[in-house]
């Protein structure tokens, strides 16, 4: 297993890692560990328009439009 240092970091950072681990009581190093693990395993995430462009075509715009609701009385009436 590898060893990372991080030197630099603004003292905020430091903080906000501290509280964080112990909101999930763990220890800093093993927080700064978890972020990592998420950080760069998890996959990415992409935007909507994407995954909007991928769908299926489903039909006409037409076959989705909402019927007159007194029509639907008549009918179901």
């Amino acid at each position: 297993m590898g060893n990372l240092v991080v030197r630099g970091l603004d003292d905020r950072i430091v903080q906000a890692l501290k509280r964080r681990a112990a909101e999930h009581q763990r220890s800093a190093e093993a927080e700064h560990r978890a972020i990592l693990e998420q950080a760069l395993t998890s996959p990415p995430r992409r935007p909507l328009a994407e995954v909007l462009a991928e769908m299926p075509d489903a039909g006409e715009d037409a076959d989705f439009q909402r019927r007159d609701e007194s029509a639907a009385d008549d009918v179901f009436g």
